[in-house]
């Protein structure tokens, strides 16, 4: 059962990360929102009016520092994805190949997960700094985000590196019991106990 559940919860947490990857909702101003992949732009008196533009590719990236945290971002859903693939096959795996107890076989793999997806997230901010986003957020530098807010899509990746790396925090912890033989003998012996 608590394999099952583990395995739900790679998946939707894959999906989060995934939805939250191609939000264009990360820094938001009154006509402009920008994500790691998508930028939306709409009329100040027409929000429901956007015209959104995905980036092709990494060369199309405004920045290093925006094509630095893409590629981190995207190297931390990845191995998210595969975890959550590999936790879903444990999971739907004969018992006798492979053994319920644990945390199955994607520990290290979420960690590092967990890992790239924290530093593209430090490294996001910096994106501010770009020409683009300077344009965008007016008086935008280098973690100042200047007209610009944070908004629910770089929340939601925040939420996400919180909720993957809780299994990573609680590692089983393996203790080695010493086991001494006692030799059995077939034949009973008994204590008589005598009062003084």
């Amino acid at each position: 059962m608590e394999v099952g559940v583990r395995a739900a919860l790679g998946l939707s947490l894959t999906s989060m990360a995934g939805l939250s990857l191609i939000s264009p909702a990360w820094f938001q101003s009154s006509a402009f929102s920008y994500g790691v992949f998508t930028y939306c732009s709409w009329p100040q008196s027409d929000r429901w009016n956007q015209s959104c533009v995905t980036f092709g590719s990494l060369k199309d990236m405004p920045g290093l520092a925006w094509k630095v945290s893409a590629a981190m971002l995207l190297g931390g859903w990845f191995l998210l994805a595969i975890s959550a693939l590999l936790l879903s096959a444990w999971a739907l795996g004969p018992r006798r190949l492979y053994p319920r107890n644990g945390f199955g076989p994607t520990p290290m793999m979420q960690a590092a997960a967990v890992a790239s997806t924290l530093a593209g997230l430090l490294v996001f901010p910096a994106t501010l700094a770009s020409p683009f986003a300077k344009e965008v957020c007016e008086g935008s530098s280098m973690y100042h985000s200047g007209a610009c807010w944070l908004s629910w899509g770089y929340a939601t990746a925040i939420l996400n590196v919180v909720l993957t790396s809780l299994p990573v925090i609680r590692w089983p912890q393996t203790t080695t019991v010493q086991k001494t033989a006692v030799p059995c003998s077939s034949v009973t012996q008994g204590i008589i106990l005598v009062p003084e």
